[in-house]
């Protein structure tokens, strides 16, 4: 009997030490660069890019077992290798669910990847049911890697926020604006005032779905593929008053029609394709994009397959001229989907390449210079509260 309780002990010992480095292991499999770095560029495409603020709409870090602070060898951000890349702003999203299966296509809402992660990663017991839960812990976590980075991490929640940030930045450029945002509005849990909680936490960009159908309406990859709920109809104006925009990115196209006829202030896809060169499930058709630029808001091209076709700089340039060419150049932005899942032509220290390929595909410094970042941060300057 004893000897039986010993190699149970030692089998437990063994499994549970696979279950808490599985998300290690996950994040360095689904998290990956087409080349390893260093990612070199011309002399003049450096120089370039040195003179550029660069933002980008989209990143999934902390999701994560990663210390935003530390430097790491695997997946595709962290402040060391943002600050290397010359990022002034990075938008950081919350994942909370998502579906067993998960594909492009046709999900449900009955299973969830996430909750074995949180678990393995011992996150606070609070986060184990709760998706509101989940997405206020990881803006806990944003939160305290802005107190520990030494004045190198703002979190900007208001416009006089991103003025302050933006003069120290000039000054000292070593330096990166983070904000918050949630990729899907099932953390509300059905509940519009949840809401006010979320917006208390800082979170001022908000995704209305992710890769299954929820209480606000349909997602691209969803069951039903609906448009808005009667409770999304709710919850639009309530995000429009608290100044939050929303965000389309997985959105169904019932869903982005829906939307786009009662926004009063300017909607955002934060990463995205567009289906005039890459057909997909969840990239733009040219009226969506003429819909999204009419309210005067931007679109952020992936960096990923599935966003562009291809894991190359010219896949997503190609991606930014059509949007430019349709819509023009003002409403196009980075979309990255870094630490998303996708497999990326290179991590955030690349991004010298995508300002190259930007100028070979002849667009001016001036289109550049917006494309990397300058629309966002007129964007936000104009619609933070």
């Amino acid at each position: 009997m004893r000897k039986l309780l010993i190699i149970l002990l030692v089998l437990l010992a063994v499994g549970l030490g696979i279950f808490f480095n599985l998300p290690g292991y996950m994040d360095r499999k689904m998290n990956t660069v087409a080349s390893p770095p260093p990612y070199p560029a011309s002399p003049q495409a450096q120089a370039l890019h040195q003179t550029l603020f660069v933002a980008d709409l989209h990143d999934d870090a902390l999701l994560w077992d990663r210390n935003l602070l530390d430097r790491h060898d695997h997946g595709h951000t962290d402040l060391p290798r943002l600050l290397e890349g010359h990022v002034g702003l990075q938008v950081f999203s919350t994942v909370t669910k998502t579906p067993r299966g998960l594909n492009y296509e046709s999900n449900s809402a009955d299973s969830d990847n996430i909750t074995p992660l949180v678990i393995a990663q011992r996150w606070p017991a609070r986060t184990w049911n709760s998706l509101l839960e989940r997405a206020l812990y990881q803006g806990e976590l944003l939160d305290k890697a802005a107190a520990d980075s030494q004045g190198k991490l703002t979190l900007v929640r208001s416009r006089d926020d991103l003025t302050r940030y933006l003069a120290a930045w000039q000054k000292d450029p070593k330096q990166l604006a983070a904000v918050l945002a949630t990729e899907g509005l099932h953390p509300l849990e059905g509940k519009l005032g949840n809401i006010d909680r979320m917006y208390d936490a800082g979170f001022r960009i908000m995704g209305l779905t992710h890769f299954f159908d929820n209480e606000v309406g349909g997602s691209a990859h969803g069951l039903k593929k609906g448009g808005l709920t009667a409770f999304g109809r709710e919850v639009i104006p309530r995000l429009e008053d608290r100044k939050m925009l929303i965000d389309l990115a997985h959105a169904s196209r019932p869903l982005i029609d829906d939307v786009l006829a009662i926004a009063r202030r300017p909607v955002i896809v934060s990463h995205t394709g567009v289906a005039g060169t890459c057909p997909g499930p969840r990239n733009l058709t040219d009226a969506h994009l003429r819909g999204i630029a009419n309210t005067g808001g931007v679109i952020g091209i992936g960096y990923w397959d599935g966003a562009v076709c291809e894991t190359s700089v010219e896949a997503i340039v190609k991606a930014m001229r059509y949007a430019a060419d349709k819509v023009g150049v003002e409403h196009v932005a980075l979309g990255s989907d870094f630490d998303g899942a996708v497999n990326a032509p290179f991590d955030t220290t690349g991004l010298a390449q995508l300002t190259q390929g930007l100028a070979k595909a002849g667009f001016s410094d001036r289109d550049i210079a917006a494309i990397m970042g300058g629309n966002v941060r007129r964007l936000l300057l104009e619609n933070l509260p």
